[in-house]
């Protein structure tokens, strides 16, 4: 059985795809990005993320943030639970009429000054699913929005972007 197994993969090879080279530029950028936050917030910046129902797909990107080749946590960005200790909302997905309360009691418990940058084209303007019966439809419907990341799913860096973006927009 394991023979069988080994012969396969010597016959077919590896096939993931490589990893995404972003060189040098990122890693320069890093320790930019560090002092900016500290600059901007005097602290490390904390987010709650709320996926106000989307597909995971955006999740998964978001996740990839925290992955040693992205590494967000050693720029001083972290994830917290509770949205009492965040300063910056990450909302995926197109919100759904069941999550549009718990979305805004969350805004409502994060402190002023508080960011709100919506991720995914569900978030930016509803995404294949819009306005409907089960759906409110882009985040902006439901609570204000300070920045937006389109794509389907967006990558990695994109989200780190808009975030950047929202921080520096507060200044």
């Amino acid at each position: 059985m394991i023979w069988r197994i080994v012969k396969q993969i010597a016959k077919n090879g590896i096939r993931t795809e490589p990893a995404p080279d972003i060189g040098a530029a990122l890693q320069m950028q890093s320790g930019r990005i560090q002092a900016d936050l500290l600059a901007i917030l005097g602290k490390a910046l904390t987010i709650r993320m709320v996926d106000a129902g989307s597909c995971n797909g955006c999740e998964l990107e978001i996740n990839a943030l925290g992955n040693p080749y992205y590494n967000i946590e050693g720029l001083g960005i972290k994830f917290v639970a509770s949205p009492r200790h965040a300063d910056l909302l990450l909302v995926t997905g197109p919100v759904s009429r069941n999550m549009a309360t718990a979305l805004r009691r969350t805004f409502d418990a994060t402190p002023e000054p508080r960011l709100v940058v919506a991720v995914g084209d569900c978030g930016c303007d509803g995404g294949i699913f819009g306005e409907n019966y089960a759906s409110c439809g882009r985040v902006a419907n439901v609570i204000p929005v300070d920045v937006t990341v389109p794509g389907c799913p967006p990558p990695p860096l994109e989200i780190l972007r808009g975030i950047l973006t929202a921080v520096r927009r507060r200044v």
